[in-house]
């Protein structure tokens, strides 16, 4: 991530509450690529799919996540805002699925994901 993105985030005017936590998704929806390399179109039906954000900003009570950590969760259970002309996305601790942060690679049995 760039210096530029961290600046922008450490400045946000906001300061979340209780259990919530402000993430930015890691891509916009369209096109991806498959691991064997296939072009799939945005338009392509598919199942339920929970994508990656970074966490940008947990309330006090938040004990699972930090800023920066990248978390999996529901898209289609979220709600939007944009500040200062950025969208991220605002949900519950609860709602997330799993996290994925360096922070986990030294410990014993790890994965890397605390699911």
């Amino acid at each position: 991530m760039s210096a530029n993105r961290n600046e922008q985030h450490d400045k946000l005017p906001i300061r979340m509450l209780h259990d919530r936590v402000l993430v930015r998704q890691d891509t916009a929806e369209g096109e991806r690529r498959s691991g064997g390399g296939i072009l799939i179109p945005a338009t392509a039906a598919v199942g339920r799919r929970l994508a990656w954000a970074e966490v940008v900003a947990v309330g006090q009570n938040v004990r699972g996540v930090e800023p920066g950590d990248r978390v999996l969760y529901d898209p289609e259970d979220r709600a939007e805002v944009e500040v200062r002309g950025v969208a991220y996305v605002l949900m519950r601790e609860r709602d997330l699925h799993a996290v994925a942060a360096d922070r986990f690679e030294g410990s014993q049995d790890s994965t890397g994901l605390y699911l």
